[in-house]
């Protein structure tokens, strides 16, 4: 059974950072390209970034690219999102996702505000 388990989220005021983890199991996480995906209230799922399976190719939404941070350590399983910069608008429960970009975890919660 695949499980993705988010962590490292908060309230934080703008422009604070973040470091999000997300923790694999129940699949072969080195060989999968992974995503980060994130919902506000009342809006539709938003992607975030994407990364290669080995961590050489990263991508980023407009809305984000120069602030976070893709990246993974896979000999733990773990997928990592740097927020810095934060705004916001950035306020939404993020997602981790294997390629087909849907949620399975329960999310973790990023509150931006003064």
């Amino acid at each position: 059974e695949v499980q993705l388990v988010e962590s490292g989220g908060g309230l934080v005021q703008p422009g604070g950072s973040l470091r999000l983890s997300c923790t694999a199991s129940g699949f072969t996480f080195s060989i999968n390209g992974m995503n980060w995906v994130r919902q506000a209230p009342g809006k539709a799922l938003e992607w975030v970034s994407s990364i290669s399976s080995r961590g050489s190719s990263t991508y980023y939404s407009d809305s984000v690219k120069g602030r976070f941070t893709i990246s993974r350590d896979n000999a733990k399983n773990t997928l990592y999102l740097q927020l810095n910069s934060l705004k916001t608008e950035d306020t939404a429960m993020y997602y981790c996702t294997k390629s087909d970009k849907i949620p399975r975890g329960q999310g973790t919660q990023v509150t931006v505000s003064s």
